[in-house]
């Protein structure tokens, strides 16, 4: 028989997992009734003991502790700024920010570092974590959580937590319309949009923009998969290499992804008048070769940190209410070929 959950009590007893999580780690936030009538229940199923000492379990005398889950240790300044500033605003409230590093694909039998599940955290920012089993298991767990975006397949009443999305589609239907208008009609889009909501959202709005004009892009002159971790390049250029057609721009997921293109464009020699229009997103300084020079969406990570942390502290203090998905907005960048009116 298999072991029950936390989710097996809280139906048991027509409570929540967060309730039952709490009870179950000598938590504040359910009354003393509730927390024998869940620990009674544990026990009766099966699922838990209690320590030879209960008593002995306190809450840190140094405050709170919330956890960021992130994958990518190497992170760029973009998601360091975004960290930096959650962990400014949670310490003005005494809590805590623990750096919690997940894998970036998920591995037969792998589970989720103990700190995240033996009752460590109160809470969980979720950071640039886009593999579906470990958001699963995210999900899954009965603690308050913020997502920074989310993956495509994951509808967002099962995240099990409050959604911060970077809204997209608007702003790239806007770069997309205004590429078209100049007459720059044959238009590839260049990102995995299954990678992430935001990267579907942006591809959404690319073709909105066609289907305002009673248009459809050529299909050919995009790359829309699933691209390695660390072969961008090579795939970039690969599909580059066999273009049918010198498209006149193509609109980018990402700055990331567009100083790539910009990158093969210098290697083969080809002058900077004949490269096809480029277009970005997130304004991002760090890619040198197209910083400033392109056309790109305004975010700023700073603004994202704050956001974050303010959501999470609201859940720490309301645990059980109803999720909110929130979407940020961004401003147009017009630079290089997209510049002025």
């Amino acid at each position: 028989m298999c072991k029950p959950t936390m989710q097996d009590i809280a139906d048991a007893l027509s409570t929540s997992r967060v309730s039952v999580w709490k009870a179950l780690n000598n938590r504040p936030g359910v009354s003393d009734a509730l927390r024998q009538q869940i620990q009674e229940k544990a026990r009766e199923m099966g699922y838990w003991q209690p320590a030879a000492a209960p008593a002995a379990v306190q809450e840190p005398s140094h405050g709170r502790t919330v956890a960021v889950a992130v994958c990518r240790p190497e992170s760029s300044l973009f998601w360091m700024q975004i960290i930096h500033q959650i962990a400014k605003d949670l310490s003005r409230k005494d809590v805590n920010l623990m750096y919690t590093y997940l894998p970036t694909g998920y591995r037969e039998g792998y589970t989720l570092p103990s700190s995240l599940t033996d009752g460590s955290v109160e809470g969980i920012i979720v950071l640039n974590v886009y593999s579906p089993p470990i958001f699963q298991m995210l999900a899954d767990l009965p603690l308050p959580k913020v997502y920074l975006d989310t993956i495509p397949s994951m509808p967002f009443d099962r995240l099990n937590g409050d959604l911060l999305l970077i809204e997209g589609r608007e702003p790239i239907r806007r770069i997309t319309s205004r590429l078209l208008d100049k007459g720059y009609t044959r238009l590839g889009f260049l990102g995995d949009v299954n990678y992430a909501q935001t990267n579907t959202d942006r591809y959404r709005g690319f073709l909105d923009a066609f289907a305002e004009r009673g248009i459809t892009p050529d299909p050919a002159l995009s790359m829309t998969g699933a691209l390695g971790l660390r072969t961008h390049y090579e795939e970039l250029s690969h599909f580059l290499d066999k273009l049918p057609v010198q498209p006149d721009g193509f609109v980018c997921v990402s700055d990331y992804i567009a100083h790539f293109i910009q990158r093969y464009y210098e290697e083969h020699g080809v002058e900077a008048g004949r490269v096809p229009a480029l277009t970005g997103f997130d304004n991002n300084a760090e890619y040198l070769n197209v910083a400033e020079r392109i056309t790109t969406v305004e975010v700023r990570p700073k603004t994202l940190g704050a956001r974050l942390a303010s959501k999470i502290l609201f859940l720490l203090e309301h645990p059980g209410l109803a999720q909110e998905v929130s979407y940020v907005s961004s401003d147009v960048l017009y630079r290089g070929a997209l510049a002025g009116e």
